[in-house]
């Protein structure tokens, strides 16, 4: 017993000194990051081009896996059941880690729990885009129009329960308007409708948008942002006109939950240096995102908490069943 009692403080010590050599040490492999989306896709091509960047800062090589399906799920599920090791990472969609669980009745993950997230990677608003012919240039021009026309406005939208779909319902709730929404199920058909007058309205990204804003094909009402963009000063945020009213789509990257914390704490150094770079920075401007750096890890989990809650209360809001 003598022995065993001068021995415990011994194995103690050693125990502990294991955890953060082992940690310390990583990676000491590949690493691999699931993407829930297919390759060539705005979230494919972001996580390549910060994967790339992250492979040189790690010294070890970072590969990008596409496991797209099932609005996210597939991936998101590969990704939940990983080993917590370090070695798998999720570049998480809001619709895999918000708004799934609002519009699914069953998820076969759970995001709050299966996930702890890392690092923001960026933010992205949308437009609010009209055709010329509409009489508003102005949100509440927009639905003073539609009660006034009952009927002769429709919104292209890529569906009811997906991110214009929502927009464009919770807009009509707000605005307090009827229009009609025509789903597609690929938007570039529903632009191309918007642009030739059989659609009068659709949501898109800015950059997206900007050669049909330049030619005069469609004109901006609104965006969905906290703040009005620097190349669309004249476009008014759609908060403006009706307080609370802002959905933005992000990517953040997250890990399965027991990830040990000084790997977690490593890659949001590396990321953040990754992001605030100019080039970075640039390329993210290029696909309409924006980034302040990877910001800290308690604070994105904090900003996926508040967004976890909004999409709960914009689903609530606007009668959306769970299917």
């Amino acid at each position: 017993m003598k022995i065993l009692a001068r021995a415990l403080p011994l194995l103690t010590l050693l125990l502990l000194s294991v955890v953060p050599a082992n940690a310390q040490s990583w990676p000491t492999r590949p690493i691999k990051i699931i993407v829930s989306q297919a390759a060539g896709g705005t979230p494919d091509i972001i996580c390549r081009l910060v994967s790339a960047q992250l492979s040189i800062l790690l010294g070890q090589q970072v590969v990008v896996e596409n496991r797209p399906g099932g609005a996210n799920v597939v991936g998101a599920v590969a990704a939940a059941h990983s080993a917590p090791d370090g070695y798998t990472l999720f570049f998480a969609t809001a619709a895999a880690l918000v708004s799934n669980p609002h519009t699914f009745k069953t998820l076969p993950y759970d995001p709050v729990k299966d996930f702890v997230a890392i690092s923001m990677v960026a933010k992205n608003p949308f437009l609010i885009l009209a055709h010329p012919s509409v009489a508003a240039n102005t949100l509440p021009e927009l639905f003073a129009y539609d009660k006034a026309n009952p009927g002769k406005l429709t919104f292209a939208t890529d569906g009811r329960r997906n991110f214009s779909g929502i927009l464009a319902t919770w807009l009509n709730k707000a605005g307090g308007g009827n229009i009609l929404q025509v789903p597609y199920a690929t938007m570039p058909q529903g632009i191309q409708d918007t642009m030739a007058g059989r659609t009068q309205l659709t949501i898109l990204s800015p950059p997206s948008a900007a050669p049909y804003i330049a030619s005069g094909a469609l004109k901006p009402l609104a965006i969905s942002w906290s703040k009005r963009l620097p190349q669309y000063a004249q476009v008014p945020v759609i908060s403006e006109a009706y307080p609370g009213v802002e959905l933005t789509g992000w990517f953040v990257i997250a890990a399965p939950t027991g990830t040990p914390v000084d790997i977690i704490t490593r890659l949001n150094q590396e990321l953040d240096k990754i992001l605030k770079t100019p080039e970075m920075v640039s390329r993210l401007a290029e696909f309409g995102f924006f980034s302040d750096g990877a910001e800290t890890p308690e604070a994105t989990r904090a900003f996926v908490r508040a967004q976890y809650e909004l999409w709960s209360r914009v689903v609530r809001e606007i009668g959306l069943e769970p299917e």
